[in-house]
């Protein structure tokens, strides 16, 4: 096969100006896609990405046909503001930018529970749009068990709490919290203390407003990953132990197989016959606007004996979904060779 007189897809991801000058793809995370494009005749390079150079950036991508992105919404104390504008005006030119700033708008904030509270992999989801409503909606859902209040926008368990009721005519008012970001302790505070830790959430760089999610007693079972091409299932993670979970510490690692792994073809079966186009129309976006890569996270639902395993989801991965199982590369390389 020909190869192209330069190269046709960028990887972008963070680093500073020392990563940019040094920047190798045999030395990067995503070493082995780059390999894997190499050996399809598909020239790659990497464009490592900071504010401070993003003109030089703009100008690297300008030259590509596909650009694949890798950046948390902060990261190292930034938000992505720049940066999206900068791949909305790449994708304007004609680029194919996945995932899109605007795909992620609609299927990697957490408002894609809200969004599809009703299809079957839904739960009992509630917007909540001020401190106010915060302090008056949640003692009563509380009386029926633990909700987990989640930011509008994060990565790496920021902004995702755990709220239970303590119990107990001694302990009247006061609530169990539990951040889910890792190293954190679970915390004993009442309903002035949670809206002083939530009050952030709500100011309008951060989205200005927070998604509620009842409590899934199963989470101690494990969560599910499952790793997407556009509309297609590439691979699977199972993550044992989560961070929220009462009794746990410390989150446990995560276990990636791939798409016939027999445990999840139920999951998968589901996703491909109708979930992903379920999701896809409820949240508005169009077919072709699916992120050429990004993953779902469902945790195990209440299932009655002898029904099918329930899944509820619990968040849609777009903004940099790394690492993913190696039978996600051959489908991406793939997908991303049909663009060109």
């Amino acid at each position: 096969m020909t190869h192209p007189a330069s190269p046709s897809v960028a990887l972008l991801y963070p680093g500073d100006r020392a990563a940019r000058d040094a920047a190798d793809p045999v030395q990067s995370r995503f070493a082995a896609l780059f390999d894997a494009f190499a050996a399809a005749g598909v020239r790659a390079e990497p464009a490592v990405y900071h504010d401070d150079f993003a003109d030089e950036v703009a100008a690297q991508l300008r030259r590509m046909r596909v650009v694949l992105v890798w950046s948390n919404p902060i990261e190292g104390g930034r938000q992505r503001d720049r940066l999206d504008a900068l791949l909305r005006e790449v994708a304007n030119a004609g680029v194919k930018v996945s995932a899109h700033p605007d795909a992620i708008l609609r299927l990697g904030t957490k408002d894609v529970l809200f969004e599809t509270r009703k299809l079957p992999f839904g739960s009992d989801v509630h917007r909540v749009d001020s401190l106010e409503q915060l302090a008056a909606e949640l003692p009563a859902r509380l009386q029926r068990g633990a909700r987990v209040l989640k930011q509008y926008r994060g990565h790496s368990g920021i902004g995702v709490w755990r709220v239970e009721s303590v119990g107990g005519e001694a302990d009247a008012g006061l609530l169990k919290l539990r951040h889910a970001q890792r190293g954190s302790e679970e915390e004993r505070v009442d309903m002035a203390g949670l809206l002083q830790r939530m009050a952030p959430y709500f100011e309008p760089a951060q989205g200005g407003h927070m998604i509620d999610q009842a409590w899934q007693p199963r989470l101690a079972d494990g969560m599910v990953r499952a790793y997407l091409v556009e509309g297609r299932v590439t691979g699977f993670g199972h993550q044992a132990i989560n961070a929220l979970h009462p009794t746990v510490q410390q989150p446990g690692s995560r276990l990636y197989d791939g798409a016939d792994t027999p445990e999840f073809q139920l999951l998968r079966q589901q996703l491909e016959a109708g979930w992903i186009e379920s999701l896809r129309q409820q949240v508005g976006l169009a077919r072709e606007q699916l992120p050429l890569l990004w993953d779902c996270d469902f945790m195990l639902g209440n299932t009655a004996p002898g029904e099918p395993q329930g899944y509820v989801l619990c968040e849609v991965n777009v903004s940099s979904v790394s690492p993913f199982p190696p039978s996600s590369i051959a489908p991406l390389v793939e997908a991303v060779r049909a663009k060109l």
